[in-house]
């Protein structure tokens, strides 16, 4: 999957991979190619999903490392948790040419697909239910600002 499933991901989770990139990159090229923070990839690092190489005070993130990290955004901006996004991750040093990664992987996008139509229907019932409240509303407010119709005094 860190191949496979990388090279469809948007375009909007870091620049297209090429052979001309540099097999390491330094926290700084990745904050920049990711707009996140030095602090964000400290944190996957602690977290297990990078593992840099340290020389001395420097990381230097492997061209493996950057696919992970563009999964781990893809896997956060669509409602992932970062251990869901962990295991599937593991999957990848099975050995089985990917087979079980992209098998667990489809399986778990399509349950997401699945939880994320329901959460829509339900966001587009609250907003009708909100909708006709708020039309209600609107016109009771409407109707006592209009003046009354002046009373016509009965004879007595």
């Amino acid at each position: 999957m860190i191949d496979a499933l990388s090279s469809v991901l948007s375009p909007r989770f870091g620049a297209p991979a090429s052979e001309e990139r540099p097999g390491r990159f330094t926290i700084h090229d990745l904050v920049a190619e990711f707009g996140i923070t030095a602090r964000t990839l400290r944190f996957y690092e602690e977290k297990g999903l990078l593992t840099p190489e340290r020389r001395g005070l420097e990381r230097l993130y492997s061209r493996r490392d950057r696919a992970r990290l563009k999964l781990v955004l893809m896997g956060k901006s669509v409602g992932f948790s970062l251990e869901e996004v962990r295991d599937m991750l593991d999957l990848y040093d099975l050995g089985d040419g990917q087979a079980t990664q992209l098998t667990v992987a489809l399986t778990r996008f399509e349950d997401k697909l699945l939880e994320l139509e329901a959460r829509r229907r339900d966001i587009d019932r609250a907003h009708a239910e909100l909708s006709h409240a708020r039309d209600i509303v609107r016109a009771r407010l409407a109707a006592l600002a209009e003046p009354e119709p002046p009373r016509h005094a009965r004879p007595r």
